[in-house]
This record gives structure tokens, C-alpha cells and sequence, in this order.
């Protein structure tokens, strides 16, 4: 079920999301995020509790502001062929997930086994999950793919490979050429090419 934020609530959480990006969850205090968004310390414990549960609210509003954007953006590609589809949606998403990157540092596990956030990227995953396999069976009925491959296994391919890399960094940067300061961009250009051999590969179209 979708959290109703209020206007003050998205405000702070806006000025959180935007401090956390520049310098990392635990370089982030809750002073410096209500002197910037220029209310009391004591606001934050009025409107979340604390800042740990400042920060579930705050996974949670970015994983339905990014379940919205999705919504949106396959909508405007449904009437595309197949293997348009497919390929937008997976740059979509990686574009997505390395954009909020600085959320892998200190999403842990605890924090998503939190009812509230397990069940909104349930939903999230859910949605993804179901445009994926509208788009593969039009592909199927069409001709366009070969191979009805599972919904759900690429999903997880997709996700799960984006996730290791941006929290791998020591590893996946000895494969790439650049600077450090480029490595976001680089691994994520490097990432949409090989997401797109891989599941056109399962779904057997050569590209």
C-alpha cells in the first residue's frame, strides 16, 4: 500500500536524499539536514522518530517516487515493438539505479526487512515483473523472440547485477578504463550494453 507523505515530510526527506548523495549516509547528520532545511532538530523526531526511521521513509518515498517514474515511462514506450520496449526499459532502469546509487551504502539488510519497505519494493519488483512479461509474450506472439524465458529471472539478472556492481566498486573498476571520478558513468554504459546481450540472449534474439 502507497505511504501518504505530507508537503513538511517530503520536504525533509528531499534535503536528506540531497545531503546523503553529496557526502554519504554516516557523514550525514540530523543537524546538518534540518539546518538546510531550516527546521528544529526536534522536527525530524516529530514527523519520523528517529533518524534511522527518517531513513526507512526515506527508502520507501524513493522506491514509490521511482515505481511512479517507471509507471510513466512504460506508458509512453507501449505501443513500441518488443524489442524496443525491452531495451528502453532496461536502460531505464539501470540509468535509475546507478542515479540513486548512494542508496545501496546504507540500505542493510535490517532496513529491508522492514514490513513497510519490503512490502513497497515487493510492489516495485511486482510491477516490474509484469511489464517484463506483457513485453515477452508480445515479443513471442510476434515472432520476435525465440525463447519464452521467466519474467521474474530477468528481473533478478537485471537488478542483481546492477546492485553487485555499484556495491563492488574495488572489483568492478579494475575492469574498466577512466578515471575514479568517471567510474559511476562508466560502469553504468559498460552495464546497459551487457544487460542487453544478456537477456536479448535468454529470449533468443540476436542484436
Amino acid at each position: 500500500m502507497k505511504k501518504k507523505f505530507t508537503e513538511k515530510q517530503i520536504h525533509i526527506l528531499d534535503i536528506a536524499e540531497e545531503l546523503i548523495a553529496q557526502k554519504g549516509f554516516e557523514g550525514t547528520s540530523v543537524r546538518d539536514i534540518s539546518a538546510k532545511a531550516n527546521i528544529n532538530v526536534a522536527m525530524i523526531s516529530y514527523y519520523f522518530g528517529s533518524k534511522e526511521k527518517m531513513m526507512v521513509n526515506l527508502y520507501q518515498y524513493r522506491v514509490q517516487k521511482t515505481r511512479e517514474t517507471f509507471a510513466e515511462f512504460t506508458h509512453t514506450i507501449k505501443d513500441g515493438k518488443p524489442e524496443m520496449q525491452l531495451k528502453e526499459i532496461i536502460n531505464f532502469v539501470t540509468k535509475q539505479l546507478f542515479k540513486f546509487n548512494y542508496f545501496h551504502g546504507f540500505v542493510t539488510q535490517e532496513l529491508r526487512h522492514q514490513d513497510r519497505v519490503r512490502d513497497t519494493l515487493l510492489e516495485f519488483y511486482q510491477t516490474f515483473t509484469k511489464v517484463l512479461e506483457d513485453v515477452v509474450q508480445k515479443g513471442i506472439v510476434s515472432g520476435v523472440f525465440k525463447r519464452a524465458a521467466k519474467s521474474e529471472d530477468i528481473v533478478s539478472t537485471i537488478i542483481g547485477t546492477i546492485v553487485f556492481t555499484i556495491r563492488n566498486k574495488n572489483y568492478y573498476e579494475i575492469y574498466l578504463k577512466g578515471n575514479d571520478e568517471d567510474y559511476l558513468a562508466n560502469a553504468e554504459k559498460k552495464l546497459k550494453n551487457h544487460l542487453n546481450l544478456c537477456v536479448f540472449s535468454l529470449l533468443g534474439y540476436q542484436i
